[in-house]
């Protein structure tokens, strides 16, 4: 499979780092061909301008700003997000992203008033993130970015297409052995997806 690896955190030293190597590691390992598309290191502006958000609809010419990544988009099978969740939400750059590329003639398609998935060729979706919170406590909150990827993500690739959601919860407590543990269960989740 041809994986596009989204990831969305500033600092090279983090955890959120170990895991972005550990994903890309095991992908390859796996066989998968990988796009690795380091959104901060890339430089991604996560900014919807006006003119931008004037052309939304106007498929084609609204991909125009954001084409190279539209393609990279298009040409994956797989779909790998690895990024931290910060204040029950994923970072700006990643939202951004989204607002960006995930356009009409893209990601979905509006016929008639209604609205389907076009990210159809996409045949796995994985989400690998942390949490600084208990899984408790984002369950309070309605935990957002796993809703993102149960329902908006997966509406756009088709329902039935398999769906890994792997998070540390608690990274605020956690310790060098919790940290590992989560590791090892990333990289065998993804050496075998």
């Amino acid at each position: 499979m041809h994986a596009l690896v989204l990831y969305a955190h500033p600092h090279p030293e983090s955890f959120g780092a170990a895991l972005h190597r550990s994903v890309i590691g095991a992908l390859i390992e796996a066989g998968h061909a990988v796009d690795d598309c380091d959104l901060y290191a890339e430089g991604f502006d996560p900014v919807l301008s006006r003119a931008e958000r004037e052309g939304y609809h106007a498929v084609p010419g609204n991909i125009a700003p954001v084409a190279h990544h539209v393609e990279r988009l298009r040409r994956a099978d797989m779909l790998v997000i690895v990024t931290p969740v910060w204040n029950f939400g994923w970072p700006a750059i990643l939202k951004g992203y989204l607002d960006r590329v995930f356009l009409p003639g893209v990601s979905f398609e509006i016929a008639d008033g209604r609205v389907s998935g076009a990210l159809t060729h996409i045949n796995r979706l994985v989400v690998v993130t942390t949490y600084g919170a208990s899984r408790w406590r984002a369950w309070l909150m309605g935990d957002p970015p796993r809703k993102v990827v149960t329902r908006m993500l997966r509406g756009v690739i088709g329902l039935h297409k398999p769906v890994i959601y792997l998070a540390h919860y608690d990274m605020n407590r956690s310790t060098p052995a919790t940290r590992a543990a989560f590791l090892a269960r990333v990289r065998h989740q993804i050496v075998n997806v």
